[in-house]
């Protein structure tokens, strides 16, 4: 089954993250890029993790994950090399309100966490449902290449210009024709 696509504002949700290795890290550097409530439990910190927590005022709890840390917690990560870890919180969160993502094991998964380009308010995701996070991988890095870096500063302008001007036909024409000409002149 495939997963559904859904963006979801995560300021004021409450995310934790189990693990400080470089999986965690990957996991931490694009959470980071849409909250900062988040907390990190791990017994082993490595050296990423531990500058991104510093960087980004995160609570950090260097300890094993006891039975009940996901209590308060909107998401959880558990990003270890221990399957029965992953299987034991998502067990334990289920009934709740919690959600959980395995990572790399999405037996034990609520959520995937697609492969993504952030530029401002544009962000674009690609995912294979976990089929091949490797090709989602490939795909973005060849829209990467292809999205022009003035494109949050495009999207700035339109925001602005649609709080200032009428909604309607004429309004819908000209945003329309104003993105065609963006198109044409940065996409090749």
């Amino acid at each position: 089954m495939s997963y559904f696509p859904m963006y979801m504002d995560m300021e004021k949700l409450k995310v934790l993250l189990v693990g400080g290795g470089a999986i965690a890290t990957e996991k931490l550097e694009k959470l980071v890029d849409f909250t900062k409530e988040i907390t990190v439990i791990t017994k082993e910190l490595g050296p990423e993790t531990q500058r991104i927590v510093k960087d980004h005022c995160l609570t950090l709890y260097q300890r094993a994950y006891r039975r009940g840390d996901i209590e308060g917690f909107d998401i959880v990560i558990v990003a270890t090399d221990t399957v029965d870890l992953h299987k034991a919180i998502y067990e334990e969160s289920r009934g709740t309100r919690v959600l959980v993502n395995s990572v790399d094991d999405t037996a034990y998964c609520d959520f995937i966490f697609p492969s993504y380009i952030k530029r401002g308010d544009l962000t674009i995701s690609f995912s294979t449902s976990g089929a091949s996070p490797a090709f989602a991988k490939q795909i973005r890095r060849y829209f990467e290449r292809v999205i022009p870096e003035s494109v949050d500063d495009f999207l700035q302008k339109m925001k602005r210009l649609r709080s200032e001007l009428p909604k309607g036909k004429e309004r819908m024409q000209q945003f329309e024709a104003m993105v065609s000409e963006y198109m044409t002149k940065n996409f090749k």
